[in-house]
């Protein structure tokens, strides 16, 4: 047992995470082949057996304690793998049993090694909960490849292990193209040689939309096979007719659409057989929760042997866990156009200003819908004086969407209502309603009023309720922030006097509003990413302000940030002539 658990000492007592280890450590996980390693339900490692220490080349005292996702996890350049797209850390935390497949995982000598890993809910004896994680090598070679170099039958571990990686893989995507990718790379070569997807379309038309085949080692995409079908004939006996009708998995073959054919499907698929060479084929519908979504062709063409019957259960499993796949994939895109269609009309076309120029951005959070809590606006209040405002609703899905879509609205009437009150009144009575009418659980926001002076310098009066602060970079490259003016987010119920803040915007300056996602990051601290934004916002300052915006998008925004950004930024004319 010395070699599985981080030793105690004589002379101190073992920390928690020591003695947690002695107790889960018992000979049953050291005796166990496979890197093993426990961790507590906050992802520290609370054991580790020899085979763990041995793989990942870190004895028990550098494992014990430590962060799993922290100390081991990478991604392919040996960078830390961000948090909110670590698959394997959210499996620990959410005590799922869940796999993955050719990760980095950083071993104590600086080296990367690629590996496999199961994870799984773990109770030890002493009540402590938490999850198993088993690490494997890859293999280079197939293991159940015969020797002419095709997969040898699978055996009952085999397709259980092929379902539970089916479930995975297809779970883990919304988008119908990556998961018909996934299930064309889970069931070729392992049970056929080629794989063909066809679907069906909300007004029932049917398109072939993947065509797969192993060749040479790697999985080839056939886009001649693939397009527009044929629609499905009511009555015909044919096996992919009846698939896209609902009806049982079945057997084909070249013979069965030899003589003439029953219908324009029944004419693709033999030009489908004769293209590829299948010699025998398992055909079955996929099914969603409520109608049929498709079917799937498996065929073999290099394989010698034919599908029998008893390959039907194990495509029908399969393609059970493709329509439910498919159709979280469906809904999730129809929520996204949904989304789209409402973002087009929730954020506002920015009006024309005399010699300003003005310009925005709206980018989605990349796990979320389409919209969300994220918005800005800008109006004319009077003759030469304008609102501009940015703000951001918590969360980032349609609810945060309908909120900020509340609040905009109620701005705007405030605004309109009392065009010469001060930005701080208008947003006090802002966060009154908010408090009392507004479905909004908190926000943040900037009101500034524009105003061209008699001097034809244009002023900016603004208040702050929580934001990140306006930036402001001048022609010749400085960029400051306007951090003043600061009070308290709206929704609190605090009830405290807002302060309002003047500057002048110097000839060519460009003022930029933007919310948190531009520079929060869960990595590092927001001073750094004001820091970050400050630097390459003054290196851009002499760029055309479209151009300024997306850079700063670009190389700006954190990689691992899950927000939605919204920006809206200005640029002043030059000096008055003569």
């Amino acid at each position: 047992m010395d070699d599985v658990a981080a030793p105690g000492t004589a002379d101190f007592p073992m920390s928690g995470h020591q003695a947690l280890s002695d107790a889960l450590l018992d000979k049953k996980l050291d005796n166990m082949a496979a890197a093993a390693i426990v961790v507590d339900d906050a992802g520290l490692i609370v054991a580790a057996n020899s085979a763990a220490q041995s793989l990942l080349d870190r004895d028990a005292m550098d494992l014990i304690g430590q962060d799993s996702h922290d100390l081991l996890h990478r991604d392919q350049h040996g960078h830390p793998m961000p948090r909110t797209r670590c698959q394997m850390r959210k499996a620990l935390l959410t005590r799922r049993t869940r796999h993955g497949d050719a990760e980095w995982f950083a071993r104590g000598d600086g080296t990367l090694v690629q590996l496999s890993w199961l994870v799984t809910p773990y109770t030890p004896d002493s009540g402590v909960t938490g999850a198993l994680a088993l690490l494997y090598e890859r293999q280079e070679e197939d293991s159940h490849q015969s020797e002419d170099g095709y997969s040898a039958p699978l055996t009952e571990l085999d397709r259980l292990t092929l379902l539970a990686e089916t479930t995975t893989q297809l779970t883990s995507t919304l988008d119908v193209d990556e998961a018909l990718h996934r299930l064309a790379a889970l069931t070729v070569p392992r049970l056929a040689d080629w794989a063909v997807f066809d679907l069906l379309t909300e007004h029932d038309e049917v398109r072939r939309v993947l065509v797969m085949h192993h060749k040479d080692g790697i999985l080839v995409e056939r886009d001649d096979l693939q397009g527009p079908m044929p629609p499905v004939p009511e009555e015909s006996p044919m096996p992919l007719s009846r698939a896209l009708r609902g009806a049982a998995s079945a057997l084909a073959g070249p013979a069965t659409y030899q003589g003439p054919p029953d219908s324009g499907i029944a004419v693709e698929q033999q030009r489908l057989f004769t293209e590829t060479g299948m010699h025998s084929a398992v055909i079955a519908p996929i099914r969603g929760l409520r109608d049929v979504l498709g079917a799937l062709t498996l065929g073999r063409a290099q394989r010698h042997d034919a599908f029998t019957p008893a390959d039907l259960p194990l495509l029908e499993d399969l393609t059970r866990r493709a329509g439910l796949a498919l159709d979280n994939a469906r809904l999730y895109q129809r929520q996204r156009k949904v989304a789209e269609t409402m973002q087009r009309h929730l954020l506002p076309q920015l009006p024309t200003l005399p010699g300003l120029q003005m310009t925005a951005r709206y980018v989605p959070a990349p796990d979320a819908s389409s919209v969300g809590g994220d918005w800005y606006d800008a109006f004319a209040l009077a003759a030469h004086t304008h609102a501009l405002a940015i703000g951001d609703v918590v969360g980032h899905d349609l609810d945060a969407a309908a909120g900020m879509a509340q609040v905009r609205n109620m701005l705007r009437a405030f605004a309109w209502s009392r065009p010469e009150a001060a930005p701080s009144a208008v947003v006090t009575r802002l966060d009154e309603a908010v408090m009392h009418i507004a479905e909004v659980p908190m926000a943040t926001m900037i009101l500034a009023r524009l105003t061209l002076g008699d001097d034809a310098l244009w002023r900016l009066r603004w208040t702050n309720a929580g934001h990140p602060p306006p930036l402001l970079v001048t022609h010749d490259g400085q960029a400051r922030y306007l951090d003043e003016a600061h009070g308290m987010l709206l929704g609190t119920g605090v009830n405290r006097p807002r302060p309002d803040a003047v500057a002048v915007l110097p000839p060519q300056a460009t003022l930029l509003l933007y919310t948190d996602g531009l520079i929060e990051s869960p990595q590092h601290s927001l001073d750094r990413g004001l820091d970050r934004l400050r630097r390459h916002a003054a290196s851009l300052a002499h760029r055309p302000l479209g151009s300024f915006c997306d850079a700063l998008l670009e190389q700006v925004r954190p990689d691992d940030n899950d927000d939605d950004v919204a920006l809206i930024a200005l640029r002043t004319p030059g000096p008055p002539q003569g």
